[in-house]
């Protein structure tokens, strides 16, 4: 609130000015980041607030925004309810996150015909305080599903330049491992490797549950069963199972089927085999460390792709 004075005008009208705008806390897509590190330390996020108007009708400065990039296929949610706010699919996509406080109006907007000198202002709005959570989910073309130790590591080392950790026992993979398909004619996709899934992973079982929601994101859906399994066909259908638990759309995925460590199986063996194969998905048989079928599982997987 102010009111205008300068020699010989000792009774000047309303100057007072608007207030700023509070910053904006912004989310920004940016395909070079992979992870959520960068923020894994930083619990408060502050935008400046926007200054007071000032005499002569002059506005504040806008608070200035407080802009975090992230990694595309961010998720934010609202801690409290878990709400799905936003989710940053694009390089370069901005969300506005948390939006600042309007600057209030200063006295001179308020004069009018019959009160030519308004005593007060407007406060500008308060500052907005929340939680919220950021979650990653891979963006990748094709997303490895099976068992723990089912060979899906072995394959992704084989066909890409990740190198995940492979072990001879169970829950190698801890963390999901994204790795570059080169394919014919200068091509590619991107494969992820996702920590194995359990029977009663849907209802928080192993390790299953936190990275469910990876195979989310995947175009195509790579069901990995060795060779030497018990029953292939069962294995497969507990695993569709427990994707349908987390979530039925996961059924709508293009879905294909490799058998692992086919080294292992002569032909008869692999004919025998192939009789036992679920009849409503295309299978093909694979070995990572001989490199059988993993030519004709690159073109089954482009051809789902494209």
């Amino acid at each position: 609130m102010h009111f205008h004075r300068e020699k010989l005008v000792p009774l000047g009208g309303p100057d007072g000015g608007n207030g700023g705008k509070g910053g904006d806390v912004i989310l920004r897509g940016n395909a070079q980041l992979w992870t959520l590190l960068h923020l894994k330390y930083r619990k408060h996020v502050i935008a400046s607030p926007g200054k007071p108007g000032e005499e002569q009708n002059r506005t504040g400065a806008d608070g200035k925004d407080e802009i975090l990039e992230v990694p595309l296929g961010t998720v934010a949610r609202r801690a409290e309810t878990g709400e799905i706010i936003c989710e940053i699919n694009a390089d370069g996509e901005e969300f506005v996150l948390t939006p600042g406080g309007r600057g209030g109006k200063g006295n001179a907007h308020f004069a009018t015909a019959t009160n030519q000198a308004p005593t007060y202002a407007q406060p500008g709005e308060p500052g907005r305080e929340e939680w919220i959570v950021l979650e990653l989910k891979l963006l990748a073309d094709v997303g490895l599903v099976g068992f723990p130790n089912a060979g899906k590591s072995t394959l992704l080392s084989a066909v890409t330049a990740a190198k995940p950790k492979i072990a001879d026992y169970p829950f190698t993979t801890l963390t999901p491992q994204l790795g570059v398909v080169a394919y014919r004619d200068g091509r590619s996709f991107v494969m992820a490797d996702i920590p194995g899934i359990i029977e009663g992973a849907a209802e928080g079982r192993g390790l299953g549950i936190r990275f469910l929601r990876h195979i989310e994101r995947n175009s195509l859906l790579l069901f990995v069963i060795p060779a030497d399994s018990k029953d292939i066909a069962a294995e497969y259908q507990i695993l569709l199972k427990e994707l349908e638990k987390y979530n039925p759309e996961l059924l709508d995925k293009k879905r294909l089927l490799a058998v692992s460590k086919a080294d292992l199986l002569d032909e008869e063996l692999t004919e025998a085999l192939a009789a036992e194969l679920p009849a409503d998905v295309e299978s093909v048989f694979i070995s990572a460390i001989t490199g059988q079928g993993i030519t004709q599982l690159k073109d089954l997987i482009w051809k789902r792709l494209h």
